[in-house]
Order: structure tokens, then C-alpha cells, then sequence
């Protein structure tokens, strides 16, 4: 089978809903929709395809994103769903209707800390804390780390945060924390993008889940899509169901706490909850992962003081436990491997400290 082409927009999926239309939705069923764009086809109007009658009307978008939206059921004519080769005929009314409101926003830069761990001309590597949500969107309109990146590129003429060809090359959720780039030419966010999309950038991610995970080492293949039963999850799928897109973790134990165990992740491909939904797919979802199950007491005895040791450890990292630890690449400008790495954060690293405490004194586990 041959790859698609590369298009810029493929590798901002890695383990966030985005508030741009990706690859992701383009096998699930719209929820409620919200129109955010109609025209109306002339009376001389020729027999042209959908995709192609909405690139002559709709700017900086590009045929592959409207036929994403079609797939995705976004796109109407005449009230009714339609796919990317629809003919539009005169006097067709087509519709662009997206899941969620219509939103007008600048990104405008905002004084909030970044934890820069590299920068040059081309490019800031930087670690994101929990708690912060990457991209203004789904209700974060502000506040987000695209305000705080333009807030610290301010006095740069050159970068303008209110342009798709810079900024961000991938994403994390809001909860999780660890390493992101961001590319301040659009050079550099072509091809770091590139890399990203040919996977051959490396990514680590620390997590604790539950359970004990049984095997050392272990390869996690199944499609992500969204749940038909809740948008706000992603779904695991037979590779062969046709539902989805191709997702593949690989992760390997890093040490055992009896009910808990933390594990190393390598993602192979980076979809939306990726981690997230693999792991929980495996029977071992992430601690403290509300989207996922992982906020509920899933392993280890029933008796008062585990239970409330359990809770200690829920307020102790009020997230899941996930971490982006490690990212390499290769710099856009100059061809060098770079390799970064991030520490544990301090609510994750006290979360591990807590329950390597607790192992040593519990005795037999039940």
C-alpha cells in the first residue's frame, strides 16, 4: 500500500483531541452539529466535486482536510451528508458543520511560564506541566501554551502565533505533562513535521497503570478511533475492522509495585489517548486516568487503610500518571540527532516514592 503524501496538519494527533479537524475523525459519527459555513451554488453552476466546489470557496484550508470533513460527516448539501465526490449541482446548498460551536480566536500572547529545556533560531523544545491545556479551543480560549509561546516570542517580528505554519508540531493532553517542540520558521515545522508523520522522531513516555503488568516487554497494536458509546474516548479496534487508525505501542516494565506498575512507552504511531487507550485496551489502565477508569480503586485489597492510602495517592497527582519523558529529532537546519530528556515530575515522582514505600512495608500483597 502506498503512504500518503505528507500533509502538515497529519502530525498534530499525538495524544490530544484537537480542535482542528485530523485524521482521527474522519471514521466516527458526528454528534451534535454547528454550522460554520454555507454557500450557495450559482445557476450556472458546472458539475463540480464537493471537495474540490469547497477549495474555490473556503481559504487556508486544503482538499485533504475537506475531505477528512466529508468522511467525518461534516460536510451537507442540501441538509443531507455527503461524500467528497458529491457532484454540486446549481443552486446546491453545501454546508461545512463542525462538532462544536463556531469560535473566532486570535491567539493573543499571555504572560505565563514556560519551561523552556532548548531554544535556537529554528526551534524551542520545552516541558509542559500538567494542568495546561496546549491549544485554545473546546472551551480554553485562553491561558493555553500557544498564548504563553506567544507571549515569549513577542519581540520576534517574524513569528506570528495566528499562523498554521508555525508553532506547535505535536501535542499532549492538558493532564499530561513532558517534552514538546515548537517550530518558529516554517521551514522548521515542515520538517520537523515530516519527521513526525515518517515517525522516525523518538518519543518516551513514563506512566503508571494499573495492575501488574505480566510481561516484561510487550507490543500493543489495535486502531484508535472515537467511542461510539462517548466522543470524549478513544476506542481500541481490530486492525482489520477497517474502523480507525493504524496505532501501535510498544512499552516495557520499569519497575513492579504489586498493584501498580510503571512502564515505559514507545509510540510507534501518535493518535489521539493513544497510550491512554492502549493501555486500558490491555486491562491496565492508567492511574487516575478519570477519561479512562483509572480514578477508581481497580487493584488490591478492600479494607479501610488501602482504600484511604489510595485516595492519598489520587490527591498526591490529581492526573493520570502520565509523562512525555524523552524526545528526539533530527534539527530541521543543521540535520544533527538531538535527544532531550525530562525528569518525572514532582507529583508523579512522589506518586512512585508513595507507593515503593507502601510495597515495603505491606508484606505478602492480597
Amino acid at each position: 500500500m502506498n503512504q500518503a503524501p505528507y500533509d502538515p496538519t497529519d502530525c498534530l494527533t499525538d495524544d490530544e483531541v484537537l480542535p482542528e479537524l485530523n485524521e482521527d475523525d474522519a471514521d466516527e459519527v458526528p454528534a451534535e452539529l454547528y454550522e460554520h459555513y454555507r454557500v450557495v451554488a450559482d445557476k450556472g453552476q458546472q458539475l463540480l466535486r464537493v471537495d474540490k466546489f469547497l477549495m474555490d470557496h473556503l481559504k487556508d484550508t486544503s482538499r485533504h482536510r475537506i475531505q477528512l470533513a466529508a468522511k467525518a460527516g461534516f460536510i451537507h448539501v442540501n441538509g443531507m451528508p455527503v461524500k467528497s465526490n458529491y457532484r454540486v449541482k446549481p443552486l446546491d446548498v453545501v454546508t461545512l458543520l463542525l462538532d462544536r460551536p463556531r469560535y473566532e480566536n486570535l491567539i493573543e500572547p499571555e504572560d505565563i511560564p514556560l519551561d523552556i529545556v532548548y531554544e535556537d533560531s529554528e526551534l524551542i523544545v520545552l516541558n509542559k506541566p500538567a494542568g495546561l491545556v496546549v491549544h485554545p479551543g473546546c472551551g480554553n480560549y485562553t491561558g493555553t501554551l500557544v498564548n504563553a509561546i506567544a507571549w515569549h516570542l513577542r519581540d520576534q517580528p517574524d513569528y506570528d502565533p495566528n499562523d498554521p505554519a508555525v508553532g506547535l508540531v505535536h501535542r499532549i493532553d492538558k493532564d499530561t505533562s513532558g517534552l514538546l517542540v515548537v517550530a518558529k520558521t516554517p521551514d522548521a515545522k515542515t520538517k520537523l513535521g515530516v519527521q513526525f508523520f515518517n515517525k522516525t522522531t523518538r518519543r518516551r513516555y513514563n506512566a503508571l497503570v494499573w495492575g501488574n503488568v505480566p510481561d516484561d516487554t510487550g507490543r500493543i497494536e489495535g486502531n484508535i478511533a472515537r467511542d461510539p458509546r462517548d466522543r470524549m474516548q478513544m476506542a481500541v479496534f481490530d486492525p482489520q475492522s477497517g474502523i480507525g487508525k493504524h496505532a501501535v505501542t510498544h512499552y516495557q516494565v520499569m519497575r513492579r509495585f504489586g498493584y501498580v506498575t510503571l512502564v515505559e512507552c514507545v509510540l510507534e504511531t501518535g493518535r489521539t489517548h493513544q497510550i491512554r487507550a492502549h493501555m486500558k485496551h490491555l486491562g491496565h489502565p492508567l492511574f487516575n486516568d478519570a477519561r479512562y477508569g483509572g480514578n477508581q480503586i481497580l487493584r488490591g485489597k478492600h479494607s479501610s487503610s488501602y482504600n484511604s492510602f489510595i485516595h492519598n495517592c489520587f490527591a498526591l497527582c490529581p492526573r493520570q500518571a502520565l509523562h512525555a519523558r524523552t524526545l528526539g529529532f533530527k534539527h530541521p537546519k543543521t540535520g544533527r540527532e538531538m535527544d532531550f530528556s525530562a525528569e518525572l515530575p514532582p507529583d508523579m515522582a512522589a506518586l512512585i516514592d508513595k507507593w515503593a514505600t507502601y510495597i515495603q512495608g505491606a508484606g505478602e500483597l492480597q
